[in-house]
């Protein structure tokens, strides 16, 4: 039986797809589908059995939270944990401020409030001891500070008693204001606002994800499966970190990155399945479910699993950084990643073959006749783009490097106290402690230890070092008494450091940001001269400066030396996987470039919006006048695991079709329009959820947040419809062959869109 007249090569959106039949299952993904949709009750009981028992680990242990200590980079962490394992305490100081509810503050009366307070605070378990009570300069204001019994890492939870304490006094005097604030106290009440924030955010996202899913499919069953994947896949994998956290301790901000991470790609991975199910039971018939399950495992399936080792290995170039807080990041969104790929490999055509009767019901009337149609706007602009190439491509990275100009201006900051939301209660009182009582600059501290030996010598030394202070008096006000361990070996030396408000009224109230030049020129003097002449001239010593300067000055370097390496390595990686899945050194390398292009164009907008002011009344907040330095890093890393799940996708698509015949040009028409509404679909459901994060409250995730989505936005238009078939276009003639024996593609009813 001859073909020749009833074949025929057609490409665009009314082109069949590049399957021709399931075939017998050959690969491992193909395999497991068939299996999965024939034993659906065993694959669904063992996923959910998995599921299960991976979630109710946060039953029996919460995530193991970090210390200071674990953070610690450079100098300032080895500064920190020299001292602690010497056994330098590490006290923690809540302050009591009184002052007028209106009018001028009485003394007398201010005076019983303060030594009332001192009273009820000192009988306290939970405080090691009160300082007498201190009054400001203009009278306005009485202080008292409260050193408490536990260190950092345990002074939240101490934190409720003394707040009862001072409001039993405020209760007392109720014409006064009497307040209590101070890093513990303030730490507290942001985790519990923050938690509440990323809450209602991630409820939120549920049903604005179900909402889009609906669009898409105008089915309620079709639409419900990729969320309830992307949430089984959030809650095993939250189970998972917890136990991981044990290892390698939670900054506070992996739980928040891994239901991020994973609602995306759990929908994303379910999306990509689900369209070529779809499409594959719509052309093949509805009584063919196993056969389009198994086309859609073939095709879909691979990509998705080529997708999620990539993102894996994305995630792990923050490894690369060389620090715990953005190690325990990668560790857990590596965890949620896996799950979704395991889950969508395993359990989804389960899910599919166990539904099919109802996939497509109940039908949102409008919105089922909307997903019915066919793309117009697409295949005209791939025409377009495909027929002029070079002034595609050309006019598209302009748009890009436009857009990626600012960030040749970025300005790199540290977050601090000063950008807490000014609504919550410790905020306010902070500013009043800080008016009050102005704060210098905090303490450094020059961590020494010695070889056994040299104990004389250490004290020799560190007279020296309290002598060479004395000679920077613009830099520092003095040193205090020093202390040693108890073998003598190790001297933890505070430098009190010379700026306003220092000395004037018995020393600096606990919580102040560092953020002056003369906290930086401090770390700098003692690191480059006092330190070297002095204690760090005895042979065999250790001698490091830490302090609250020094720990953001490390911080930023590290991240400053971190991002390239972090960056090389995420590229580097990204293009062997591509290498090794698509065999094409030109796919690998234009992968990179456009990876390369989109995150500068993100950056540079990040940069535009953030560091001025017109966008302020726009996205609530108020300009810093710089970028938080994490951002950039972490964006870079998230974004191309997100942006490579669209390029495998596609790239997968095109390739594909080339294998069964098409040129290249029919390919990548055909590739990209099948796959646009799936990568429409897949960068909506992420901009929705991106967005309530960049309408929180704290700039640090508000910039996240905004990078995301305009990362995604530019990802999946400017990227995906323009950028990517231009140059595949232009490197045609180096991209792949058809395999050996390769027909042209029946021409069969399609009623994909």
């Amino acid at each position: 039986m001859t073909t020749s007249t009833t074949t025929a090569r057609r490409s665009g959106p009314g082109a069949p797809p590049p399957a021709t039949g399931p075939g017998s299952p050959r690969g491992v993904t193909q395999r497991v589908a068939v299996w999965s949709a024939t034993h659906r009750r065993r694959a669904i009981g063992l996923w959910a059995l998995m599921i299960v028992l991976a979630a109710s680990i946060t039953m029996f242990m919460a995530p193991k939270q970090a210390t200071d200590l674990d953070l610690g980079v450079g100098e300032s962490g080895r500064a920190a944990q020299t001292a602690a394992d010497a056994g330098h305490p590490d006290p923690v100081v809540e302050n009591a401020l009184v002052t007028a509810r209106t009018g001028t503050l009485d003394p007398d009366t201010a005076d019983a409030a303060a030594h009332e307070l001192v009273a009820r605070l000192g009988a306290l378990d939970e405080v090691a001891s009160v300082s007498d009570p201190v009054t400001s300069q203009d009278g306005t204001a009485v202080l008292v500070q409260a050193t408490m019994s536990a260190d950092a890492a345990d002074a939240d939870a101490q934190v409720p008693a003394l707040q009862e304490a001072v409001a039993s006094v405020q209760a007392d005097h109720p014409d006064l204001r009497v307040e209590e604030v101070g890093t513990a106290s303030i730490d507290a009440q942001f985790q519990d606002w923050l938690g509440s924030q990323l809450g209602h955010a991630t409820l939120l996202s549920v049903p604005l994800t179900l909402a889009i899913l609906l669009v898409v499919f105008g089915a309620i069953v079709m639409a419900g499966i990729p969320v309830v994947l992307g949430l089984s896949s959030v809650a095993a994998g939250l189970g998972l970190w917890a136990l991981a956290s044990q290892a390698l301790p939670d900054p506070g901000t992996v739980t928040d990155l891994l239901v991020l991470v994973g609602m995306a790609v759990g929908v994303d991975y379910s999306l990509f399945y689900l369209r070529r199910f779809r499409e594959e039971r719509r052309r093949l018939g509805e009584d063919a479910t196993i056969d389009a399950i198994s086309i859609a495992a073939r095709t879909a399936g691979h990509s998705v699993v080529v997708s999620g080792l990539a993102v894996t290995l994305s995630m792990a170039g923050l490894y690369f950084a060389g620090n715990n807080q953005f190690s325990a990041m990668a560790t857990g969104s590596i965890l949620v990643v896996l799950v979704a790929l395991v889950s969508s490999v395993t359990v989804l055509p389960a899910l599919l073959a166990a539904t099919a009767r109802w996939s497509e019901r109940p039908r949102v009337p409008v919105l089922w006749r909307l997903t019915g149609g066919r793309p117009r706007v697409v295949p005209a602009l791939l025409r377009r783009v495909l027929a002029r190439p070079v002034a595609a491509t050309v006019a598209a990275g302009i748009a890009l490097l436009a857009l990626a100009a600012p960030v040749l201006g970025i300005s790199l900051a540290n977050g601090d106290v000063d950008e807490f939301p000014r609504t919550l209660s410790t905020m306010e009182t902070y500013d009043r402690l800080v008016a009050e009582f102005p704060q210098g600059a905090p303490p450094d501290t020059v961590v020494v230890q010695v070889p056994a030996g040299s104990e004389d010598e250490l004290r020799t030394q560190v007279a020296a070092l309290d002598a060479a202070v004395a000679r920077n008096p613009d830099v520092f006000a003095g040193t205090e008494k020093p202390w040693y361990s108890s073998d003598g070996r190790t001297a933890v030396v505070t430098v009190d450091v010379a700026s306003p408000g220092t000395g004037s009224g018995g020393g600096s109230a606990d919580a102040a940001p560092p953020a002056s030049q003369t906290a930086n020129d401090s770390v700098a003097t003692l690191r480059d001269d006092v330190v070297p002449a002095t204690v760090g001239s005895i042979a065999g010593a250790t001698a490091d400066v830490g302090g609250d300067a020094a720990s953001s000055l490390d911080f930023t370097a590290n991240l400053r030396h971190a991002t390239p390496i972090v960056a090389v390595a995420v590229l580097g990686l990204t293009f062997l996987v591509m290498l090794v899945a698509f065999r094409s050194a030109v796919v690998a390398g234009l992968t990179v470039v456009l990876n390369v292009l989109s995150m500068a164009a993100t950056f540079g907008v990040l940069t535009l919006v953030f560091q001025g002011t017109w966008a302020e009344g726009i996205l609530g907040f108020t300009s810093s006048g710089h970028v938080v330095s994490w951002v950039p890093m972490l964006l870079f890393v998230v974004l191309s695991g997100l942006s490579l799940d669209y390029h495998v996708f596609v790239v997968s698509r095109i390739r594909e079709n080339v294998r069964l015949g098409l040129s290249v040009r029919e390919a990548i028409l055909d590739g990209v329009s099948r796959t646009a509404g799936t990568i429409t679909s897949a960068a909506a459901v992420m901009v929705g959820v991106f967005s309530l994060f960049g309408v929180l409250g704290f700039i640090e995730l508000k910039q996240f947040g905004v990078g995301l989505v305009v990362g995604v936005v530019l990802d999946a238009t400017v990227v995906r419809l323009v950028l990517l078939p231009a140059t595949l276009m232009l490197a045609r003639r180096r991209l792949w062959r058809p395999r050996p024996g390769a027909r042209p593609v029946p021409e069969l009813r399609s009623a994909d869109r």
